[in-house]
């Protein structure tokens, strides 16, 4: 599916209510055709993976070209400037989650610099860093994330709606992992729960909820 007939296509497809409405969830968006995620995820299958799709797609401007252009790029042809380039241009939380789920987690650079985006004072930037922890606990549940426990310590003192969210996610996420891993996440929960910051409080308040939850706790004595 070539550029022009995508663009047709969200032509068509076009729903300025929806549009409307994203605003009412935090998507800030400059400009946006107001599709559906799962819309551009079928769209998405028709094009395959191709790295010039996804720049001519990224250099459109509207979110859904943006979250397309996630979709269709071939993580192995992303260099150290565009992963720069795109990472500091994303201004929404569902942006910057679909990167990750969809790219990014795919990306060994990306991976590396979770620790350079967890000291970024901008605010998608920063929530970039947490969430590719918790995509990659999602994808990996064997993994050991303890290298990542000090800037989820440090990151739950950030006040900022997108980012403590983030940081909470990816704690919540690698006590999901593992039985390990679940120890592991509440015992860093319950310090996180003694720093004298709201923010903090509020992410380990609600990482501790889960994960000591009955859900949770049956799915790992089952193993």
């Amino acid at each position: 599916m070539e550029f022009n007939q995508i663009i047709h296509e969200f032509e068509e497809l076009s729903d300025v209510d929806f549009a409307q409405n994203m605003k009412k969830f935090g998507i800030n968006y400059v400009k946006s055709y107001g599709l559906r995620l799962p819309q551009i995820r079928k769209i998405a299958k028709q094009c395959g993976k191709n790295h010039d799709l996804a720049l001519e797609l990224w250099n459109h401007g509207y979110h859904e070209t943006y979250l397309l252009a996630t979709l269709v790029e071939n993580p192995e042809e992303v260099d150290s400037i565009q992963l720069d380039e795109w990472v500091n241009s994303f201004y929404s939380w569902d942006l910057v989650d679909q990167a990750c789920i969809n790219l990014l987690r795919f990306i060994p650079e990306a991976i590396d610099n979770i620790f350079i985006w967890s000291n970024s004072e901008e605010e998608f930037v920063k929530r970039t860093a947490f969430s590719l922890i918790a995509v990659l606990a999602v994808h990996n549940k064997d993994a050991n994330f303890d290298e990542y426990f000090e800037i989820i310590k440090e990151g739950s003192k950030d006040n900022r709606n997108f980012v403590k969210k983030s940081v909470n996610w990816a704690l919540r996420q690698i006590g999901k992992s593992s039985a390990e891993n679940n120890r592991k996440a509440l015992e860093l929960s319950y310090e996180i729960l003694e720093i004298d910051n709201n923010a903090s409080k509020w992410v380990a308040r609600g990482a501790i909820k889960e994960l000591e939850s009955e859900k949770v706790q049956n799915k790992f004595s089952k193993k």
